[in-house]
């Protein structure tokens, strides 16, 4: 493997919102990228390939070809294929090649597929992201995780990216992420409930204004309108992701009442999406309303329908 991280070929597994970001940017760095999503063969995959050819990334045929080509591999998936896809990399990983875990996943999840990877002589470091990607992008605050996670620690920021090291054991930067979810995704299934409920009875500007006078650093406004693009375009991941933390939650010994409840809310959203509720999604308009009530008051109408 190249020791220079400039010169490794990087190898993403997952080409979504997360994935072609950290192509642009680790192009934009002239290192070389390729790349391999399931999607690749359905509805989506010209969107995908489009995107590759303009910002000279290579895509791969299957996780065995991507890991096989690659010097570090970044796996940034949903959470429920964050075991999945180990397993498929770790029949054709190099040994020394770096595998991050991008996913949010429960600890026991990745731990799992940190003893895929190290026992095919791979080296798994696991990451957990602390905050949404695309206003930091590359940059984006990133915990890892494990054994070897100090030594790629300066070689991730290297080429671009704002890591430090949570903890030499492995699960111990993927509980921060998963109880922070708790909070944030959490917050995210309130404001859809709540501000969609007051939108009902007529009385979301005096609750607006209550919040306001309880919570007055937070423009509630905007915030409304931040949860409700971010529910209806990637709810399915949130609800993954929420599922993980329900389990991380078990795991400690808790009952995930909450949890459980914001994974059913992000995934009842993900449903209305999926039938074209909120308009076509990937068109311009699709889930980039700046007023939450225009969103609200389709959901209304939809449940007036069912009536």
């Amino acid at each position: 493997m190249a020791g220079d991280p400039r010169r490794w070929q990087i190898g993403l597994v997952g080409y979504g919102e997360v994935g072609r970001i950290l192509a642009e940017d680790l192009r934009q760095r002239d290192i070389k990228v390729a790349a391999y999503d399931i999607k690749l063969g359905g509805e989506q995959g010209t969107s995908l390939r489009e995107h590759a050819e303009k910002f000279g990334v290579t895509l791969a045929a299957s996780h065995a070809e991507l890991a096989a080509k690659s010097d570090f591999i970044i796996s940034a998936v949903t959470a429920s294929q964050a075991v999945p896809v180990a397993k498929a990399c770790a029949i054709a990983i190099n040994q020394g090649t770096w595998f991050l875990d991008f996913n949010s996943a429960s600890p026991g999840a990745k731990q799992r597929a940190a003893a895929l990877i190290d026992g095919a002589a791979g080296r798994y470091v696991e990451g957990a992201v602390m905050t949404s990607v695309p206003p930091y992008r590359i940059k984006v605050p990133l915990l890892l995780g494990g054994p070897g996670a100090s030594e790629l620690e300066p070689l991730l920021n290297a080429i671009g990216f704002t890591a430090k090291v949570a903890s030499d054991k492995l699960g111990v930067s993927s509980a921060v992420k998963m109880c922070r979810s708790i909070m944030i995704k959490g917050l995210e299934a309130m404001v859809i409930e709540s501000f969609t409920t007051a939108r009902a009875y007529g009385v979301e500007d005096a609750m607006l204004a209550s919040l306001s006078e309880t919570f007055p650093t937070i423009d509630w406004e905007k915030q409304g309108a931040y949860c409700f693009q971010r529910v209806i375009e990637h709810g399915r991941r949130r609800a993954e992701e929420v599922r993980e933390v329900a389990e991380t939650v078990r795991e400690a010994g808790l009952t995930p009442w909450s949890a459980q409840g914001t994974a059913e809310r992000q995934a009842w959203m993900a449903d209305l999406a999926d039938e074209g509720l909120f308009g076509i999604r990937g068109s311009e308009k699709f889930a980039r309303s700046a007023d939450w009530r225009t969103e609200a008051d389709r959901i209304l109408a939809r449940i007036k329908r069912e009536t």
